[in-house]
């Protein structure tokens, strides 16, 4: 794979593993759709509650934000050809938004970005990430 583009593989990605720490520093880690924004050579990365079922509304990553803000987000490629395999890892910090013009800006980013959410309400809290720093590998 020449001229691998990182974060661009990483943007058009349609799922990633979001790690977060608890406050016991016991790891969490789930997957979760989210959308990347550049402004100004910053990323901003969104991910948000959406109303999906969930086995309860209190959800552990949004305590282990509050206690430890810093996350990862991890997108990989899978193939049998083993010369197409990659990795992508964003660091950064995670703020939780329950309203105002990030929870707007994320709503109309994942709804850009899937089609799902034409049926599937945004109706919780939107995750920022600002990315503070970017890892990655291929084959």
């Amino acid at each position: 794979m020449n001229d691998f583009e990182a974060v661009t593989h990483f943007s058009n990605a349609p799922v990633a593993v979001l790690s977060t720490v608890g406050d016991d520093g016991a790891p969490h880690v789930v997957p979760v759709v989210f959308t990347a924004r550049t402004v100004g050579g910053e990323t901003t990365l969104y991910t948000a509650v959406d109303a999906k079922r969930k086995s309860t509304w209190r959800l552990r990553r949004l305590a282990n934000i509050a206690a430890n803000p810093r996350v990862s987000l991890l997108v990989d490629h899978y193939e049998d050809d083993w010369t197409r395999l990659w990795w992508v890892r964003a660091d950064g910090l995670a703020t939780v938004h329950e309203s105002g013009e990030q929870m707007a800006v994320g709503y109309a980013a994942l709804r850009g970005k899937y089609r799902q959410y034409e049926r599937v309400a945004l109706d919780g809290p939107v995750v920022t990430v600002a990315v503070s720093r970017w890892a990655s590998w291929h084959a």
